[in-house]
């Protein structure tokens, strides 16, 4: 039978096209007044996955 992947993990990742799975940061939803500008534009850029959580992930998402 096919795995069937976890919906909470494909509204929190994201696979592109070559499989990497991207991820968003921790603590940039809300008071963001005291938060410098700089750490704030980086916190909306998606990182990567990597090392062996990627393998975890893989499998939770069915990739």
């Amino acid at each position: 039978m096919k795995q069937k992947s976890r919906k909470t993990a494909e509204k929190r990742f994201k696979v592109t096209g070559s499989k990497k799975i991207l991820r968003g940061h921790a603590y940039s939803s809300h008071l963001k007044t005291k938060k410098s500008k700089r750490r704030l534009r980086r916190q909306n850029e998606p990182q990567s996955i990597t090392g062996g959580f990627r393998k975890k992930y893989k499998k939770i998402l069915g990739v």
